[in-house]
């Protein structure tokens, strides 16, 4: 289970002053559930995503993975958390095989676990053509396969997609997304960011809204459209977000 306590981060620029990127966000994720965060590029998803991963220290608030505080134990949290972000970051001389042994080694996994793990998640994701492939010879489809599989070679319970799809093309979106649905019919815990409405829909058991660092609703899009009275989550959106500024 996620559950995330008045998440607040600012940063401090010379010019602009004090920036809140996150501004007391409270929501909770549960198994076998997938939670939306759903707001324009610029929202502050990704700096909420990231302070649940431990990658950012909240400014105050916290958040609590899998009953562990990311703030009193950020190392045992990153044991419980697979994070995918559209931002693939690999290791371009290592292969695909390569890339997903390494962070099998770093979760401290056995070989033989790893070995068991790599050819489950490489059949999975239909990486077998390019298991052998460098990672900067692959193309962004297959490279985002490899993060997926580096994210979740240690079966973690909670997953993590920031903008997962961004820039691929329509059948990698489709194999992302239904990796996606799997982990939540495997009854892991997930949080989905996006900025694409129908992405949201189609995915999310619940969604949040965020906007400039704020939470404006939560619930499933059925009960955000009823609030707004519109048909979709684009008029949605925006009439919630204007209607609470």
């Amino acid at each position: 289970m996620i559950e995330a306590k008045n998440l607040t981060k600012i940063f401090k620029d010379k010019k602009r002053g004090e920036i809140r990127a996150v501004d007391d966000v409270s929501f909770e994720c549960k198994p076998g559930e997938i939670f939306g965060l759903l707001g324009p590029n610029g929202a502050g998803k990704t700096t909420t995503l990231r302070m649940l991963s431990t990658a950012l220290v909240p400014t105050s608030g916290t958040a609590v993975i899998d009953g562990i505080d990311v703030a009193q134990n950020p190392k045992e949290v990153r044991s419980h958390i697979g994070f995918l972000s559209g931002n693939t970051g690999l290791y371009g001389r290592l292969t695909a095989r390569e890339m997903v042994e390494y962070f099998g080694r770093l979760y401290g996994m056995r070989n033989s676990d790893i070995k068991t793990r790599i050819e489950t998640l490489f059949e999975m994701l239909d990486m077998n053509d390019f298991a052998s492939g460098r990672n900067d010879k692959l193309s962004t489809g297959q490279k985002q396969k490899v993060s997926i599989a580096r994210s979740v070679v240690h079966d973690p319970p909670v997953m993590v997609f920031d903008e997962p799809t961004t820039g691929l093309d329509v059948m990698s979106s489709r194999t992302i997304v239904d990796f996606i649905r799997k982990c939540r019919d495997d009854g892991k815990c997930v949080i989905f960011s996006t900025h694409i409405m129908s992405e949201a829909r189609r995915l999310c058991d619940r969604i949040a809204v965020i906007h400039k660092g704020t939470k404006f609703f939560e619930g499933t899009a059925s009960k955000m459209l009823d609030k707004s009275g519109q048909d979709n989550l684009e008029d949605a959106f925006i009439k919630i977000v204007g209607e609470e500024r």
